[in-house]
């Protein structure tokens, strides 16, 4: 080969922090930015729906950071958060779990959701129904694993909803679901069925009245 006529070219160097973890915060700030280029036309919305579905199934910031890599760098400012909405985000809390084996397990009316939960069925099922629930996080991830089971999810229908999962020889589906509050919930539902189903959606005309002023009541503000 003449090296003369065919120049090698350049290896691009790695981005210093591309294999750091992705936190929470991180992703809301990129789903924040993918929000804003949807509302000004930048991306329609099955380009939005395709990135946000990316944004949670990072685990990167290498991962995340191509996803708005094409978008000005105005955009990159994210809105903060009003201090009063949420409490401080414990990310040591220990996860919640609902398991049901050969049975049935419900969570639903008022009650706290925390960081994180993990669903597992084992020909059982699982409700969770989280549309009278007090959010003092942000951002609620949900981990369902449904084999020979179910586990069903509803939302309220001013939050945000996303997720991702498989379904192998089975169901997983998460009706996407974009709160027009900026400062809304997020609920995010990750997972796989074998031989069963996952399903996230809302419910129809159950909504969180006065966000704020309910949080701040439950918050002690």
């Amino acid at each position: 080969m003449d090296l003369e006529k065919h120049p090698q070219k350049p290896v691009a160097p790695a981005e210093p922090h591309a294999g750091i973890r992705a936190s929470d915060a991180d992703r809301d700030r990129i789903a924040d930015i993918l929000r804003e280029a949807l509302a000004l036309g930048r991306l329609d919305a099955e380009e939005h729906s395709e990135r946000i579905d990316a944004v949670y199934r990072a685990k990167t910031m290498g991962e995340l950071e191509p996803l708005v890599r094409d978008l000005p760098a105005t955009s990159t400012t994210a809105r903060p958060a009003a201090a009063h909405t949420y409490g401080p985000d414990n990310e040591t809390e220990p996860a919640e779990s609902m398991v049901a084996i050969f049975s049935s397990s419900t969570r639903k009316g008022r009650w706290r959701v925390g960081r994180r939960t993990n669903a597992f069925a084992l020909f059982g099922s699982i409700e969770i129904d989280l549309t009278e629930a007090i959010f003092a996080q942000r951002t609620t991830v949900i981990n369902a694993t449904a084999i020979f089971g179910s586990i069903e999810v509803r939302v309220p229908e001013n939050i945000s909803l996303r997720g991702g999962g498989t379904g192998i020889f089975g169901n997983f589906e998460v009706s996407t679901l974009e709160g027009t509050d900026a400062d809304a919930p997020v609920v995010v539902v990750n997972g796989y069925s074998v031989f069963g189903s996952i399903e996230a959606k809302p419910k129809r005309g159950k909504f969180i009245a006065d966000l704020n002023r309910r949080l701040r009541k439950h918050l002690g503000h």
